[in-house]
């Protein structure tokens, strides 16, 4: 992999709107909604949402004091902040998942729902996430299943090139990657994590069943099909539930940000945060951190 991996930016997407408001996913908003609640812990103090986007799933949060929604787009965290309000409960972040601005032991738990799948540097990204959670920590990963049904049905009837069985991930298109399980479960042990619980999730994500079967039936019935994440994954999402595992000095007190460029941890001085190593500079404005380098605010 390259030592600056690309990075998928929804800068101005609309994607809130047009693929969760205006389309058909209320069965997959619902379903997600359930997996969070049966792996989430009850309560905590600081969580980490990796890929926040819009704040679709930051109320799911609630069991925790305060939340840091990260996500590169400006524009998107500008939608939260819409959605969410300014309160101190929530704390706003443009920032490259590669190179996160906190520094380490900082959080009790993490989220990286439906954004995986943009990493073309997957270990990377999940390296960055145990160096700033506190030992025992528990973080809750999504991505999308390349061994799926669907996947495995049309590489056996030769409609498909790319394995699903093969290790390796697969761009089935711009920065969009499928992932195999195991390979999931092994780079989650490399870094750090102690994989809990699987569950599998959106069994039913077809336009025809959608259309047929009755919203709160489907629901249910892929609420009982999640159950068997333990033994399989052939669902097109797998969520996980893992808790970081190792010796991890806790954040020092009064410390938050650290500068993405040098690792200098940096003082938080709205509306400018200047790096006291490195000099490097990042702004912070109408309530939203800017910690991508090389981006203009």
């Amino acid at each position: 992999m390259s030592e600056k991996p690309p990075i998928c930016n929804y800068e101005g997407s609309d994607y809130q709107t047009s693929f969760w408001d205006l389309a058909d996913r209320a069965y997959e908003d619902a379903v997600e909604a359930i997996a969070l609640k049966r792996l989430l812990p009850q309560k905590g103090k600081l969580m980490l949402e990796l890929g926040a986007g819009a704040g679709r799933n930051t109320p799911r949060y609630a069991g925790y004091d305060r939340v840091v929604l990260v996500d590169y787009s400006k524009t998107q965290l500008q939608q939260a902040q819409a959605r969410l309000g300014t309160s101190e409960q929530y704390i706003y972040v443009a920032a490259d998942v590669y190179q996160l601005p906190f520094v380490e032991g900082l959080f009790d738990g993490a989220t990286m729902i439906r954004t995986l799948h943009h990493m073309s540097d997957a270990p990377k990204a999940l390296q960055q996430v145990r160096g700033v959670l506190q030992q025992s920590s528990i973080f809750i990963l999504e991505y999308a299943n390349k061994q799926n049904l669907k996947a495995i049905f049309r590489y056996l009837i030769g409609k498909q090139k790319w394995s699903p069985f093969a290790l390796e991930p697969v761009e089935f298109a711009a920065l969009n990657f499928d992932f195999h399980p195991r390979a999931i479960r092994t780079w989650l042990a490399e870094v750090g994590f102690k994989l809990e619980r699987q569950l599998t999730v959106s069994h039913y994500r077809m336009a025809i069943l959608k259309k047929l079967v009755p919203h709160n039936l489907l629901v249910w019935m892929d609420s009982v099909a999640q159950l068997t994440g333990d033994i399989w994954q052939l669902s097109p999402s797998v969520f996980t539930r893992n808790m970081a595992v190792g010796v991890t000095p806790r954040a020092a007190e009064g410390t938050f940000f650290k500068c993405p460029a040098c690792n200098s941890p940096i003082d938080d001085t709205p509306p400018l945060l200047v790096c006291p190593q490195c000099k490097q500079t990042y702004s912070a404005e109408d309530g939203i951190y800017d910690f991508r380098l090389g981006e203009i605010s």
